[in-house]
């Protein structure tokens, strides 16, 4: 035998023996691994730790989505990626970097945008979903698309020094039972930071959140969300399991699926955005959207920002004010 494939084979069946050990884990376990596929959405802060546990653990076929570039201000929190990766594509530069270190998996990339049009189809595919974006768009569409599927959905954010994972649908109550409304804070990372340490516990919960739901450990974790504060050094959570669904809920579409008859509304300030993409698009801040009842418009309004997270706080203001033909687009 060659001296390279007898290294080979060897490598292959003492790489998860640490684990395999496990009770827990044993050989049916880790065959469990290996015919699994995870679907990660978001190859940055969060997406790191999860697909490098995720692809340590041996998961057989993960495909991952993000639309992004390396760039310098994120490598204090995303180690798969060097300095010679600034400006590569995020799937491209991890993939290089997982398969260095575990050959044995299926690393299937995508370098899109996740999206209503794309998410049906890739959620399909996998047995698991891992919400890694830390985006407000990504996670209620992500959420949709798994609770129609009954795909588990285990979803993170972090921000500053505090953040939470959780583990949704599947069975269990979807994102939006949990969380009807989203906060009205509007900080990201970019404008309020964000320690690296913080995001790595998260991302490393959310692996260990996907890993035991692929080898169906007990007591399960749907319907159970996990908090942190690393400046306090506190972990705390709470269960929503038996979380009624919301009645009614604003969706998110494409923005190719706005069209003329659509009032579009663009939440964006003139600085932010001097232009926008959709002709004839009013301008107004949230504030300001509730004026829209008065003028009692009858078609649908279409509420546009760069997140999602704008649009959804100016949907539960107009709800309020008796307009429900709403639909949101995040511009990214």
């Amino acid at each position: 035998m060659d001296l390279r494939n007898e290294k080979a084979m060897t490598t292959g069946t003492s790489r998860y023996a640490r684990q395999a050990i496990l009770g827990e884990v044993g050989p049916e376990g880790q065959a469990k691994l290996a015919a699994a596929s995870v679907l990660v959405v978001g190859a940055g802060g969060l997406g790191c730790p999860v697909l490098q546990y995720l692809v340590g653990a041996g998961v057989g076929r993960i495909t991952v989505v993000d639309h992004d570039t390396v760039e310098v201000t994120n490598l204090h929190r995303q180690p798969l990626y060097r300095m010679s990766d600034l400006g590569r594509p995020k799937v491209e530069a991890a993939r290089d970097a997982l398969l260095g270190f575990n050959p044995e998996v299926r690393l299937d990339t995508v370098a899109e945008r996740l999206t209503p049009q794309n998410v049906a189809r890739l959620v399909a595919a996998a047995d698991v979903v891992v919400d890694a974006a830390d985006s407000f768009a990504v996670t209620y569409i992500l959420s949709d698309a798994c609770q129609a599927a009954a795909k588990p959905l285990v979803s993170a954010s972090v921000i500053g020094m505090t953040g939470y994972a959780g583990s949704f649908c599947g069975g269990g109550p979807s994102y939006r039972a949990v969380f009807p409304e989203v906060s009205v804070d509007g900080g990201t990372c970019a404008t309020v930071g964000v320690l690296g340490t913080a995001v790595a516990v998260l991302g490393g919960l959310q692996a260990h959140l996907a890993l035991h739901l692929l080898l169906g450990l007990e007591p399960g974790v749907r319907g159970r969300v996990v908090t942190f504060d690393a400046k306090r050094l506190a972990f705390g959570g709470f269960g929503f399991a038996g979380s009624p669904e919301p009645d009614a809920f604003v969706p998110f579409i494409a923005p190719d699926a706005v069209t003329k008859d659509d009032l579009v509304v663009d939440l964006r300030s003139l600085e932010e955005t001097p232009v926008s993409p959709f002709p004839g698009a009013r301008r107004l801040m949230v504030d300001d959207v509730g004026n829209l009842a008065s003028e009692h418009p009858a078609g649908r309004i279409v509420l546009a920002c760069r997140s999602g997270q704008r649009a959804l706080m100016a949907a539960d203001r107009l709800r309020e004010r008796g307009l429900s033909n709403l639909v949101l687009v995040a511009l990214g």
